[in-house]
């Protein structure tokens, strides 16, 4: 492993309320829904290119997110200030982004072959996976300090131990299945996506895998534990969410606008980025759609924020989005 401490450089975002059309919502929302101003455009610093793609809420109100380009781990905090991390390795290409429970910010270095860990002091760790290209994508951090990270390229799933840099790797079953999205469940199981083989998979934390079909060509992109206990994905290409029991039980529900990236709101509702619509939906238990916000541009991935709001990382456009679904964020 590789360690060093590096000055960051700080920038203010460029702050803009965009108006927003939002559909009504169910009538027991608490607060009311906010119908306008309801998106504030955050401009990553630098002069680019951008491309934020991994998001995550942190300590202290803030927002965490890496830019592929620019090779840098950002931090916004609660005033809008944004501070970059150089990330050691020259052309990482930083994607997925998570907060362990001490605060440490964990990263995928996706051209980089590594796990880049940010401690609170700022002290950056690297960690070498295995394998001339892995392609490390979808991280968690499990309760007892480990790593679990999807290699897409490497069609497996490895485990990190970041107290020795020791990595254990968990070839998925089915070739060329590209893991990406992950997620550790209610049942203490890793719980994944495979795109390109059109699956769910469920890794016990012993690296015994399980494999569900799904219909072919639906492309799963993003995976999250629910409130309810069941697991719920995205469907890129078959236009829908799905919601996987921890048996194995499978449902699906229609969210048009091309879902990607997904996460669990504060009210308990999943927030569903859309990329082709340009859209950010709410969805609640029942698969209902109850809330719409337009964004500038696609989104990806999706993160809660302080209180309740939302924030989406828009890779191709550049930018990061905080949305306040309700006319209150508290």
């Amino acid at each position: 492993m590789n360690k060093m401490i590096l000055a960051a450089g700080i920038a203010t975002a460029g702050l803009l309320a965009t108006g927003t059309g939002v559909t009504a919502a169910l009538a027991d929302d608490t607060p009311p829904s906010c119908q306008t101003g309801c998106v504030t455009v955050f401009v990553p610093p630098g002069a680019g290119p951008h491309m934020p793609f991994g998001i995550a809420h942190g300590p202290l109100g803030s927002e965490w997110f890496a830019d592929g380009p620019a090779n840098t781990i950002d931090r916004v905090n609660q005033r809008g200030a944004i501070t970059a991390y150089q990330v050691p390795t020259p052309g990482a290409n930083p994607g997925w982004v998570t907060v362990d429970d001490s605060g440490n910010v964990w990263f995928a270095e996706r051209f980089g072959g590594k796990i880049g860990e940010i401690a609170p002091d700022g002290t950056i760790t690297e960690f070498p996976l295995p394998g001339p290209f892995p392609l490390p994508q979808g991280i968690v951090a499990a309760p007892d300090g480990t790593l679990y990270i999807t290699e897409q390229a490497g069609n497996a799933i490895a485990r990190l131990d970041p107290v020795t840099g020791h990595v254990t790797v968990f070839p998925v079953p089915t070739p060329a299945a590209s893991p990406l999205g992950l997620a550790l469940g209610s049942d203490g199981a890793l719980w994944f996506v495979e795109r390109a083989a059109a699956k769910i998979g469920r890794m016990t934390l012993d690296g015994t895998i399980t494999e569900y079909p799904l219909a072919t060509g639906s492309a799963p992109q993003r995976i999250v534990a629910g409130p309810d206990g069941a697991l719920w994905f995205t469907e890129l290409s078959g236009g829908k969410i799905g919601r996987i029991t921890t048996a194995g039980a499978l449902t699906e529900y229609p969210v048009s606008g091309g879902p990607v990236g997904i996460t669990v709101g504060k009210d308990g509702n999943l927030y569903v980025a859309l990329f082709f619509a340009h859209g950010l939906d709410r969805v609640n238990l029942a698969g209902q759609v109850t809330g719409h916000w337009d964004l500038p541009a696609g989104a990806l991935q999706v993160a809660t924020g302080a209180g309740l709001t939302i924030w989406v990382a828009d890779t191709f456009g550049g930018l990061v989005y905080r949305v306040t679904p309700y006319l209150t964020s508290q």
